[in-house]
C-alpha cells in the first residue's frame, strides 16, 4: 500500500496541495479528457449525479455543464474550501464531508456516479466501488478515473510507494469483486502521455 493511500497522510497531503492543485492539475487532468470522461457517464440535464471525491471541483464544473443536481463528497475539508468559492456552500452543489468506502446515502440515491483522481487513494478500492454500485440506481453509470500503472521498473517502483495506480487487468479484478458485471476501460491522456489515465465505464445491472 502506498503512503498515500493511507487516510490521514492524504488529508495531510491535500492540506498543501490545495492550495496549488487547480494550477497543477491541468498539466495531468485536462479539460478535453475531462470531457471525454464526462461524455461516457452522459448524465441528462434532469439526473442525481454524485462526484465522489470531488475535490476542488475541477471535474464537478464539467459536470455541472450537463445537468445542476450535482453532490460533491470529499474528505478533505481544505479541498472542498476551494470548490465551495467556486460555487458558494449552498449553490447548485451540494457537498458533504466523507468516506468514499462508507457512502452516507441510501441504496439508489443517485442516478450516476463519478469519480476522477481520488481512487488512487483508497485503501480498500472494491469497498469503495461496491458503495458506488449500492448508492447508484440499477442501470445507472459509475465512471471512475484513476491513474494508469506505469511502463517502466523504475517507475512501477515509484508509483507503488505512493499510491495505487492499476492497469487493465487489476481493473478487471476489482470490479468484479465489486460487484459489477458490464464494464469497459478507455486509455486517456493528454498528448505527451495518452494513456496516462484509466477511466471505467460500469453499468449498475437493472
Amino acid at each position: 500500500m502506498g503512503v498515500l493511500e493511507d487516510k490521514a497522510n492524504a488529508r495531510l497531503f491535500y492540506k498543501y496541495l490545495s492550495r496549488v492543485y487547480d494550477r497543477v492539475n491541468p498539466f495531468i487532468w485536462t479539460d478535453e479528457m475531462r470531457a471525454e470522461a464526462i461524455d461516457l457517464l452522459d448524465p441528462g440535464p434532469e439526473d442525481r449525479v454524485l462526484d465522489v471525491g470531488c475535490g476542488t471541483g475541477y471535474a464537478t464544473e464539467g459536470l455541472l455543464e450537463r445537468t445542476q443536481r450535482i453532490h460533491g463528497l470529499d474528505q478533505s475539508v481544505h479541498q472542498m474550501q476551494k470548490a465551495w468559492g467556486k460555487f458558494g456552500k449552498r449553490g447548485p452543489v451540494r457537498f458533504y464531508r466523507g468516506d468514499a468506502e462508507r457512502l452516507p446515502f441510501r441504496d439508489d440515491t443517485f442516478d450516476h456516479v463519478w469519480s476522477s483522481g481520488s481512487i488512487e487513494y483508497w485503501p480498500n478500492p472494491v469497498d469503495a466501488l461496491a458503495e458506488c454500485r449500492r448508492v447508484c440506481k440499477p442501470g445507472g453509470r459509475v465512471v471512475i478515473v484513476g491513474p494508469n500503472y506505469p511502463k517502466t521498473g523504475v517507475m512501477q517502483r515509484v508509483a507503488d510507494a505512493i499510491m495505487l495506480f492499476y492497469d487493465e487487468a487489476e481493473a478487471d479484478r476489482m470490479f468484479e469483486e465489486a460487484g459489477y458485471d458490464r464494464f469497459e476501460h478507455h486509455l486517456m491522456g493528454p498528448r505527451y502521455d495518452p494513456d496516462i489515465a484509466i477511466t471505467t465505464l460500469a453499468h449498475v445491472s437493472e
